[in-house]
């Protein structure tokens, strides 16, 4: 019920609905690519105008709630609010009330009150959902146990500053089916590239990816062997063996060390293929350092491009683009 709610809210119509940024399954294809077509103007302008932005959220005010650490997203919406014009408080839940045992519904309502947006990066996606059910401003996902949309936006924007359109292209991930991995399985869905997934068996898709899966078979594959997701692949991405909150990193480092992207795995890719991370990454892990640092890699053009998608996404929620 939850979940149809936000939809409407994500997607009604007026100048009254609610945007929420919420889930990219939740948003129309034309939204997404509004906000990357979006997101690349206002980058080009930003950097054509020696760094000063359309100030499209002048006099808007975002507060960003981590109950998780962060570098990339924390810095990237803070930035990315003052560029739009508005100014930005970034708060830890141990900030708030939440830290003594507000409800997350309490902390809305009021929270409304005082601000025009919110970002919230948390590890329950119920948090998030219960935010944005009882919260009267729109309600950014900055990253849950669940999803990631923001990531993979800077990613897609990052392929077609890169290599252009991204319909019909391969991409692999390759290791674990995690938050990320889900958002661009409602990527692929939306987007309509194939995506292929290399990853152990203990850490294979959970139910939440296969539904999702489910909605378009054939967009998204499992590979049989590692090798056949890089195989022509335009793209491959990965992400850190052992995240926040995991207990068994033992477990992990040795399942997943088959895994490893290394430069011969790259050459069984596309010759133009590149390589993302969303960071942090660990050398000699995930991903050797030869590839990190090698020239298929744009490890850092992506991690720039939270800014600017960043940007986007705050200014397509308070209805500015």
């Amino acid at each position: 019920m939850k979940i149809l709610a936000l939809r409407f809210l994500a997607l009604g119509d007026g100048p009254m609905a609610l945007r929420h940024f919420i889930d990219l399954d939740l948003l129309s294809p034309k939204d997404i690519g509004h906000i990357l077509k979006s997101a690349l103007k206002i980058k080009a302008e930003f950097l054509k105008k020696r760094h000063k932005a359309r100030k499209l959220c002048e006099g808007r005010v975002l507060a960003t709630i981590f109950e998780k650490p962060s570098t990339r997203t924390r810095v990237s919406f803070d930035v990315g609010m003052r560029d739009l014009g508005g100014s930005c408080i970034t708060l830890s839940a141990q900030d708030l009330q939440l830290g003594r045992g507000e409800s997350i519904a309490d902390t809305a309502r009021v929270m409304s009150r005082y601000v025009d947006v919110m970002t919230l990066r948390t590890s329950a996606h119920q948090n998030l959902l219960d935010l944005a059910q009882f919260a009267t401003v729109p309600v950014i996902n900055g990253l849950t146990d669940r999803s990631h949309p923001c990531q993979i936006l800077a990613d897609i924007m990052t392929f077609i500053e890169k290599r252009g359109d991204i319909k019909g292209k391969k991409l692999a991930w390759i290791g674990d089916c995690n938050n990320v991995a889900l958002s661009f399985v409602h990527a692929a869905n939306q987007l309509d590239f194939e995506l292929y997934i290399a990853a152990p068996p203990e850490f294979g898709p959970n139910s939440a990816m296969r539904e999702a899966m489910a909605i378009n078979p054939g967009r998204v594959k499992l590979a049989a062997q590692l090798e056949d997701a890089f195989k022509g692949a335009h793209l491959v991405l990965t992400d850190t063996w052992v995240s926040m909150g995991d207990e068994d990193a033992e477990l992990r480092m040795k399942v997943f060390s088959p895994y490893q992207v290394t430069s011969e795995l790259m050459a069984l890719a596309a010759p133009d293929a590149l390589f993302m991370h969303c960071l942090p990454a660990y050398r000699g892990r995930e991903v050797s350092a030869e590839v990190l640092e090698g020239p298929q890699s744009v490890v850092f053009d992506e991690a720039e491009n939270r800014l600017h998608v960043q940007k986007a996404i705050i200014a397509w929620t308070l209805q500015a683009i």
